[in-house]
């Protein structure tokens, strides 16, 4: 059967350098700046590549490479690497008419991940944001590498109401490696929100997704959150886990070999609904709102303006020369 679509797009992507398992394509792109469904918090969506090379067992994202008829496990196996982001970008703004309307990066693949290291399709976006002004933009990773832009980060946070987010779903480094394979450890992470807080920029912690038996004890949420706050992060997250067909056919091998004791009530529970029960999620919603009042944090993205907003705007009022 002829391949069409993404499919055909990303069979016939350029291979840009394979190491170990890992392949990396370049791949066409008509579009950077992605629509969300409604009740999001955010109306745009910005991922620079295809496939997440991190691993993570949890990932919801699978699902993506099947667009392209791949395996939900080639999703860490092959990366693609999306042809003119900043270009695209500088189009697609011209069309946005509404500044306020959030634009969150990295919803689906981590910016941040190994590829960016070398093809720098995150810093390409950035570099178009730190020229403009106005905008509602969050960025979230579970990547150290966030703090080589920081030159950038500060000017988008200058000019704009701009927060990061990072991921850490534990400070056991151990459970870390297991369920984030090829995330950077999560004391590294830790220190990156220390050197963003301390240039000025707006930063959070995600323990996100919280996983039943997993991550979601009192005890190793509090633990986060101290580090956090230890750190100088703002906010933190507080998301449960949410895990798709294309999520199970790895997540629930996974589980059968680090957990077995959780593994059937796994299947049991997400084999009829991809998402956990209410009333689990309302107790959760209840536990974390009580560490982040402990330790000071505020929830979700806050409303940081930069106070030299005000001053350029005079500036301009009464223009020199």
């Amino acid at each position: 059967m002829a391949l069409v679509g993404i499919a055909r797009m990303a069979s016939q992507s350029e291979l840009l350098e394979a190491k170990r398992s890992v392949e990396y394509f370049e791949i066409p792109a008509r579009s950077i700046l992605n629509r969300t469904k409604p009740n999001m918090p955010f109306r745009w969506t910005i991922n620079p590549y295809r496939g997440c090379e991190i691993g993570c067992k949890y990932c919801y994202a699978r699902y993506a490479h099947e667009f392209m008829e791949l395996d939900p496990t080639d999703f860490e196996d092959k990366i693609y690497a999306k042809a003119a982001p900043a270009h695209l970008l500088r189009q697609e703004l011209g069309r946005v008419q509404n500044k306020d309307e959030g634009i969150a990066i990295g919803t689906a693949t981590d910016p941040y991940q190994p590829a960016e290291r070398r093809f720098l399709r995150t810093r390409a976006i950035l570099e178009v944001f730190a020229k403009e002004r106005g905008w509602h933009i969050g960025l979230i990773t579970k990547s150290d590498l966030i703090v080589r832009d920081l030159d950038l980060l500060k000017e988008i946070s200058r000019r704009n109401v701009f927060t990061v987010h990072i991921t850490v779903t534990t400070v056991d480094e151990k459970l870390a490696r297991l369920i984030e394979p090829r995330a950077p450890r999560p004391e590294l992470r830790l220190q990156a929100v220390q050197q963003l807080r301390s240039a000025g920029v707006a930063v959070g912690v995600n323990p996100n997704p919280i996983m039943p038996g997993i991550t979601d004890s009192d005890a190793s949420l509090d633990r986060v959150a101290r580090a956090a706050r230890d750190h100088g992060a703002m906010t933190l997250g507080g998301g449960s886990l949410y895990l798709p067909g294309a999520a199970q056919k790895v997540f629930f091998p996974f589980l059968e070999k680090e957990f077995p004791h959780l593994a059937a009530r796994y299947r049991e529970t997400f084999e009829n609904n991809i998402h956990l029960s209410k009333a689990y999620k309302d107790g959760l919603r209840e536990r974390v709102n009580r560490i982040r009042e402990r330790y000071g944090l505020a929830s979700g993205t806050i409303e940081y303006r930069p106070e030299l907003w005000a001053e350029e705007e005079q500036l301009e009022l009464f223009p020199t020369g």
